[in-house]
């Protein structure tokens, strides 16, 4: 995938959950990655933990991040931006509340401006 990647203009943020997938984003020169399951693997302390030898790369948690612990997410040197299911609920999903949904992305978006 990264060599199809870098063959085209279609952008490529691979998920990781440990720092040898790290590793080997880096070997093929990515350097902006989605780790998840976030929470599950370590959160905000893994986060921490990858900073100090990898500290160019650039971070899109999911998996367990909720509008609450966003913030503290954001706050990371090494967090770009946070993804997270409560965007878009299920039920708001189903019911076609875009509404809903799209109050609940003003809130994210505002969340580091």
């Amino acid at each position: 995938m990264a060599k199809a990647s870098h063959q085209s203009s279609i952008p490529l943020i691979p998920g990781v959950a440990t720092p040898g997938e790290v590793q080997l984003a880096l070997e093929h020169g990515i350097d902006t990655l989605k780790l998840f399951p976030a929470e599950v693997v370590g959160g905000q302390a893994m986060l921490k933990a990858l900073y100090g030898p990898y500290p160019d790369i650039r971070f899109c948690p999911t998996g367990g991040i909720t509008l609450e612990s966003a913030p503290e997410y954001l706050a990371l040197p090494n967090v770009l931006c946070v993804g997270g299911s409560w965007l878009t609920p299920k039920e708001a999903v189903q019911n076609k509340d875009w509404d809903s949904i799209t109050r609940l992305a003003k809130e994210a978006a505002a969340l580091k401006s």
